[in-house]
Order: structure tokens, then C-alpha cells, then sequence
């Protein structure tokens, strides 16, 4: 993206669809905590969508195209990442 000559817009995705609730669960179960994650995260039932909403789902066909690349990392595995680069953090904060 960055070598091209001139700028554009890409989506950057998964090609896959998880909701917050997925991510929730496997940062949790990352942990230790199986799906004990009720036991800590509030759901505010405002902030839920309508249930018309369809499944969204990331394109990325143009940056494969253009840049031929395409996503390598899994959702579970991105999950795993994020989830111990922050034990990571506070590990070195003294937290």
C-alpha cells in the first residue's frame, strides 16, 4: 500500500464474520476463564443492532488484487495475539 505511486483506498479484513461477543469469548477462554466473561462484561441492550443488520463481512478482494495480499492470520489466532501482547504489557508494568 505504501509503495504504490499514487494513494487509494484497500479494506484491510478476515474475509470472515465474528461479532464482539466471539472475541469476548475467546479472550476470555485465552485466559483461563472459559466462558466465565458474563461474569465480568456488561451488555448494554441499547447498543445491540436491530437484528435486520446482516452478516458484515470484510472485502478485501481489491488489495488482493492491486497488492496481492490476502489475510494469513485467523480470527482465533489474532484474538491469541492481541490477548498476550496486553499480558505482555502489564507483565512489564508491574501491574
Amino acid at each position: 500500500m505504501m509503495q504504490k505511486d499514487k494513494p487509494d483506498d484497500y479494506v484491510i479484513a478476515s474475509g470472515e464474520s465474528h461479532s464482539v461477543r466471539d472475541f469476548v469469548k475467546m479472550a476470555f477462554d485465552y485466559v483461563g476463564l472459559d466462558y466465565k466473561y458474563k461474569d465480568y462484561v456488561k451488555i448494554d441492550d441499547r447498543l445491540i443492532r436491530p437484528a435486520e443488520i446482516y452478516n458484515l463481512i470484510g472485502d478485501y478482494s481489491k488489495a488482493k488484487k492491486e497488492l496481492e495480499w490476502e489475510p494469513k492470520t485467523r480470527f482465533d489466532e489474532l484474538v491469541k495475539i492481541m490477548v498476550q501482547s496486553e499480558l505482555d504489557r502489564l507483565s512489564n508494568t508491574g501491574v
